[in-house]
């Protein structure tokens, strides 16, 4: 199905978008009204469906987006994590294709009717990211590797200030060309996240144990050994507001933590205890090193005092315990088990 009006569903019953595209904001308002023009102006052929989740937002997120985009859909969602508000939105979506997307971000180059048709003509493909730049328009390294403890070595060792940067180092894969070819990669960052909706029926849908971070090389691992291929794609290009919020202990404890659960999720106990000291060792000298830095030197070592705090158990995990399961009931099962009407919070 095709539309070359602003990627508009037609009405009727067979409605069925090439692509869906779940936003959450969590108090994001301020980043919406570009966020969803850019998204509208370069639907191309393809036909979207997209769809808001409002996590408990008390600035308008509602609001501005059914009175400047009546074309989209708002969910309203519980705050309960990245993936758990992602998992709402996608429930109530059944395109071809599923583009988990940050609304601090703006489309910039390319059309979404173009990745369609690339993904469509690459049927091996289950899930992709496209290049990104900062708002001054530098390149951001978003292509990225599983995480190994080699690569947690490396990275508590600065490895990115290294004169070369070999792949068992460090995540980021920090070569500028491979940034401007399509080519395989083991996960692209969750701010911009193309899934074919068979890879997720066979994958399955992001872990809600990870409030946030380490949903993305979860997810696409999971996908990978589902029998997926996971690619990069230049054709299109965003911005993608990083770090606005500046350094923040809590969040960066947080990142800490999802490490020590991804490593818990797959690895045996002694790769597990290797890994963790090597994500230790990073927290011990960052705290060390903050002062080098005079740019937010109190809040960074804050930041790696807290992250060592949780990681050691001392601290509680800053956004809270992780539910006991992967994924929440869905509406259906909820109400089958209460008796009650399935109902939901969109708009129809």
């Amino acid at each position: 199905m095709h539309s070359s009006h602003n990627g508009a569903l037609p009405d009727g019953p067979d409605r069925v978008a090439d692509l869906a595209i779940v936003i959450v904001s969590t108090n994001e308002a301020r980043w919406l009204q570009a966020c969803l023009s850019t998204v509208f102006e370069h639907a191309g052929t393809a036909t979207l469906d997209v769809v808001v989740v409002e996590n408990e937002c008390t600035d308008g997120t509602r609001e501005l987006v059914e009175s400047s985009f009546p074309q989209a859909r708002v969910v309203s969602s519980v705050n309960r994590g990245f993936g758990y508000g992602n998992n709402r939105g996608l429930e109530q979506t059944t395109a071809r294709y599923s583009l988990l997307l940050n609304p601090d971000t703006e489309i910039v180059d390319g059309t979404f009717g173009e990745l369609v048709d690339l993904l469509d003509a690459r049927p091996e493909v289950g899930m992709a990211g496209v290049r990104q730049i900062t708002a001054d328009g530098t390149l951001w390294p978003t292509i990225r590797r599983f995480p190994s403890v080699s690569r947690a070595f490396g990275e508590a060792l600065f490895s990115e200030r290294w004169p070369v940067h070999p792949s068992w180092a460090g995540e980021r894969v920090l070569d500028l060309d491979a940034y401007e070819r399509e080519g395989e990669c083991d996960w692209p960052v969750g701010s911009f996240m193309l899934a074919r909706r068979e890879a997720l029926l066979s994958a399955g849908l992001l872990d809600e144990r990870f409030f946030i971070y380490c949903e993305e090389p979860d997810l696409c691992l999971r996908i990978k050994r589902a029998g997926w291929q996971v690619r990069h794609l230049p054709q299109m290009t965003i911005v993608h507001h990083v770090a606005k919020a500046g350094v923040r202990p809590r969040n960066m404890a947080q990142y800490a933590y999802a490490y020590k659960q991804y490593a818990h999720k797959y690895f045996s106990p002694a790769r597990r205890r290797l890994f963790l000291a090597a994500v230790c060792l990073r927290q011990l000298l960052r705290a060390a090193t903050a002062g080098v830095d005079r740019s937010n030197a109190a809040a960074r070592r804050d930041s790696a005092v807290l992250a060592l705090r949780t990681l050691t158990g001392r601290a509680e995990p800053p956004f809270g315990a992780p539910p006991a399961t992967a994924l929440e009931p869905s509406l259906g099962e909820r109400a089958a088990r209460s008796g009650a009407p399935a109902t939901d919070s969109s708009r129809p």
